[in-house]
């Protein structure tokens, strides 16, 4: 593994997700197995050294001039072993230094304190240290001293690779966190023994061995004790970590180098994206603009995430009038509210959905009013509440809804996603607990279904052969037929611009919901039907590509990480 290569390869493996972070750990392994830097004859080998290491250990163990005796067996672990050179040993932290050091010093002396919060997980970066009198941590905290090296042993942050040698501590000793297993090795590089910490080959078989509850889990000081510890010879541990930084410092450009080049495309998206959608007076014809954005496409969506913006651009390129042209000939949204109230009337007369029902959405329309000052629509479109163009729209039942493993699908806040109703996840009802939580109408596919909370503003269509009970904190708006298109009230509610149509703003201390009144005043900019079904059309095409191109960049993504993988697992695998 050289520079050559790395830089070589790096803009192809670059884009993968997390590319350089497992760069960074590919290199670790290398260089733990040897294969980072060349072997010298002339070098000491490590049995050799480890020799000297147990008799020094035992000169000061000896002489009284040592920390606390480790208490475990110092017998490395046979597991997960793999090839080294001829000049190499294995060993364990316990047989090449103190485990849990102790420092002896005067109360009075000014030393280092350093929480887990001033540790780095990255590698080179040193850690962080205030100043206080060794009398005020001596006690409760984990004892350290110029050259240790330490690794947290908690989860987040072991999982993450954060590890230490402590340098530049006040008079030469520190203490920390008690979340710290800490080593003061003999006769080896320090740095040497970081990279090993900050290795996945460490890492990954410390996680499952780590004990306690989630959230709260530890590395027992018996793998940190005696996991197995590939040791070079001393003069090779210098060349090594001198490549591990030279490695780690190229990753830190490139990394910045494509932090830079990821900013300047997501604000040239972004950019694009506002003047594609802004209703300044620089707008241009909808037939340009969507040229515009469908040859820009590809150079704006580089990683699948960026898709998401796309869509959500088209949706609000669809709710200003910018995706079709508008046609004077179409019955205008005035007349199309003015249908729908006649036919809305004559379903409340026959006392639809039901008395009681039919006289509270009677009294509800009648509260209806459109605000002033509202943006200016296209030409023969109209600004309305959802329950003016609705037939009528209904809260669901408050209350927790008896689940029972099979029966009528219920409806959660859950299963309404990204304009869609995703049955995953999602429980069932009796029929007699079904005709209880739907007496104040029966939900009927084509109906719209909106989301008051957990999340707030989510919006679905309920689709053909589908019969559904609506749980907590949900609402729906039942349309008259051949009036407004369902598919583009769903569209239309799917606008970046929604809690700005809401004129019930929301409330909640801690989670923020809609009213029910924010819900039946919602603000609709209404195009004429026949617009409607065209934009419904245009969306439809639109996200035909998105999903198109979607594709495309997840096989091109796993063609990067197949590549990757290829590249890490053909090194391994050579001897």
């Amino acid at each position: 593994m050289s520079a050559d290569i790395l830089l070589r390869e790096f803009e192809r493996l670059a884009s993968t997700s997390k590319a350089i972070s497992r760069l960074r750990g590919f290199i670790f392994d290398l260089a733990l197995q040897g294969r980072l830097v060349p072997q010298h004859g002339e070098d000491e080998p490590a049995r050799d050294l480890l020799s000297r290491i147990a008799a020094m250990k035992a000169e000061l163990e000896r002489s009284g001039n040592q920390p606390r005796r480790s208490r475990s067996s110092g017998a490395a672990a046979q597991e997960t072993r793999h090839p080294i050179p001829g000049n190499w040993t294995w060993t364990c932290m316990a047989e090449i230094g103190f485990l849990s050091p102790r420092n002896d010093v005067d109360d009075d002396s000014p030393a280092s304190f350093v929480p887990m919060a001033f540790i780095s997980a990255d590698f080179g970066v040193p850690h962080e240290h205030e100043e206080l009198s060794w009398r005020e941590m001596k006690k409760g905290y984990t004892h350290f001293a110029e050259g240790d090296v330490g690794v947290a042993k908690i989860t987040p942050c072991f999982e993450n690779g954060k590890s230490t040698v402590f340098r530049g501590l006040k008079c030469g000793v520190g203490a920390g966190t008690t979340e710290l297993h800490v080593i003061r090795p003999i006769l080896v590089d320090p740095d040497y023994l970081l990279i090993f910490l900050k290795s996945p080959s460490f890492i990954d078989s410390g996680i499952p061995k780590m004990t306690g509850t989630a959230g709260q889990k530890r590395l027992p000081a018996d793998y940190f004790a005696s996991a197995p510890l590939p040791l070079p010879p001393v003069q090779e541990q210098r060349r090594i970590v001198a490549k591990v930084g030279e490695l780690m410092g190229l990753c830190d450009l490139l990394e910045a180098a494509d932090n830079v080049r990821e900013q300047c495309r997501d604000a040239a998206r972004a950019s694009f994206l506002h003047r594609l959608v802004s209703d300044g007076p620089e707008r241009e014809s909808g037939g340009l603009e969507i040229r515009r954005f469908l040859k820009e496409l590809p150079r704006l969506a580089v990683r699948r995430e960026h898709v998401v913006e796309l869509r959500q651009a088209i949706l609000d390129l669809a709710v200003r009038g910018r995706l079709v042209s508008q046609d004077p000939e179409d019955e205008p949204a005035r007349a199309l509210l003015e249908r729908i109230a006649v036919q809305r009337e004559e379903l409340l007369a026959r006392d639809f959905p039901n008395p009681s029902e039919a006289k509270t959405q009677r009294k509800k329309q009648r509260q209806q009013s459109i605000p002033s000052g509202l943006p200016q629509l296209p030409t023969g479109w109209q600004w309305a509440t959802l329950m003016q163009c609705a037939a009528l729209v209904v809260d669901c039942r408050n209350k927790t809804v008896p689940y029972t493993s099979a029966g009528v699908t219920l409806l959660r806040t859950t299963n309404i996603r990204h304009g869609r109703i995703v049955l995953d996840d999602h429980r069932y009802v009796s029929d007699a607990t079904y005709e209880i939580w739907t007496s104040r109408y029966k939900p009927q596919p084509g109906d719209i279904v909106i989301t008051r909370e957990a999340p707030m503003g989510e919006v679905a269509k309920i689709p053909d052969g589908l019969t559904v009970c609506l749980g907590q904190r949900l609402m729906l708006a039942r349309l008259v037929d051949g009036t407004v298109d369902p598919d583009f009230l769903v569209y239309s509610l799917r606008d970046s611009n929604l809690m700005g149509r809401i004129q019930d703003k929301p409330i909640g201390a801690l989670v923020e919901h809609l009213r029910v009144g924010g819900v039946e005043t919602l603000l609709i900019p209404l195009p004429p039907r026949a617009e409607q079904l065209r934009i419904v059309a245009r969306v439809d095409q639109l996200m035909g590509l998105c999903d198109r191109l979607e594709a495309e960049l997840g096989a091109a993504e796993s063609r990067r990480e197949s590549f990757l993988e290829a590249v890490i697992h053909g090194e391994f695998s050579q001897v």
